[in-house]
């Protein structure tokens, strides 16, 4: 997350949860700020929202769950008329927690998971229709959600004649990618069960049980009997990234369990990982993680 200016101190309402509003047509960005030490702090909002740490450390207490240290570069998503509890166990005028909360429509959410289902639904063996659930709730940012939240952030606090309409466009596509993250997801969990109920779900075991193995895009069509053009169309409508992407993805989290074991070279990491040479992996490791596998290696063996 990039930094987000704070509230100058002559402007400040409050030393916890100092907020900052800024109004658009279907969403509410507010900025959130802690300036001390506080405990069992409620907040509720009426729409369903979108939060993400900016700076510091918050303690989260949601629903029946266990509390959770909440942390930069993480997000959280609330139902409507959900109380949130939170800690500030860390938080000072030095060392301020900073959090942004988009809270979105509730038609703008249903008109977009109708959307979905009416035209990105293309898979008729599929009984997963497009939803948004909200138990899982907590969750690392990836790339793609990062940047939009960013963006968002910027959009929403600038005086932008036209910031309603870009504004827009980018809360549809964090919607959709939340949406289907957790879509992947569930597909992942359904495909456990041994039943290929699905498509989607029979591509996907096949590229699981074959991850040390070459993958070939044409096998990978013929299990789901598409054409090379279509399949891809597919697949991205389906998961949000292409095939190669997914691969590569499911790949790297692969990589990652095995380098816990000090073992292991990188050499015999990456040919597990599918990758016949050991300077691509470490490329493409660096591209996804942001250091080297020799690095995370490393970390893991001083956790």
């Amino acid at each position: 997350m990039r930094p987000v200016a704070l509230t100058p101190s002559q402007n400040l309402q409050t030393l916890v949860e100092n907020r900052r509003i800024f109004n658009l047509h279907n969403c509410e960005l507010n900025v959130f700020e802690s300036y001390r030490e506080a405990y069992d702090v409620a907040l509720t909002f009426p729409d369903f929202v979108i939060t993400s740490m900016v700076r510091g450390k918050k303690v989260m207490h949601l629903a029946e769950a266990p509390a959770f240290d909440y942390l930069p570069g993480e997000s959280v998503i609330v139902p409507a008329h959900q109380t949130m509890l939170i800690d500030f166990p860390e938080a000072s005028e030095a060392n301020p927690t900073q959090c942004i909360a988009l809270a979105v429509d509730e038609s703008y959410i249903r008109s977009t998971i109708e959307y979905l289902n009416q035209y990105y639904n293309s898979d008729p063996d599929s009984k997963t229709q497009w939803q948004l659930h909200c138990n899982k709730f907590h969750f690392d940012n990836d790339e793609e959600v990062t940047a939009l939240i960013n963006k968002l952030i910027r959009i929403c606090s600038s005086t932008d004649k036209a910031k309603n309409v870009y504004a827009d466009l980018n809360l549809k596509e964090l919607l959709i990618r939340l949406i289907q993250s957790q879509h992947l997801e569930q597909v992942r969990n359904d495909m456990q069960s041994g039943d290929n109920a699905s498509r989607l779900q029979y591509v996907m075991r096949y590229i699981h049980e074959h991850l040390t193995d070459k993958i070939l895009v044409d096998q990978l069509c013929r299990k789901a009997y598409l054409s090379r053009n279509h399949f891809f169309k597919w697949f991205r409508e389906q998961v949000g990234i292409t095939p190669l992407e997914y691969i590569i993805n499911e790949r790297i989290k692969l990589a990652k369990q095995l380098l816990s074991n000090p073992r292991l070279s990188l050499a015999e990491i990456s040919q597990q990982c599918g990758f016949s040479d050991v300077n691509y992996f470490v490329r493409l490791f660096r591209k996804v993680e942001g250091i080297t596998p020799g690095s995370y290696q490393k970390m893991q063996w001083l956790g």
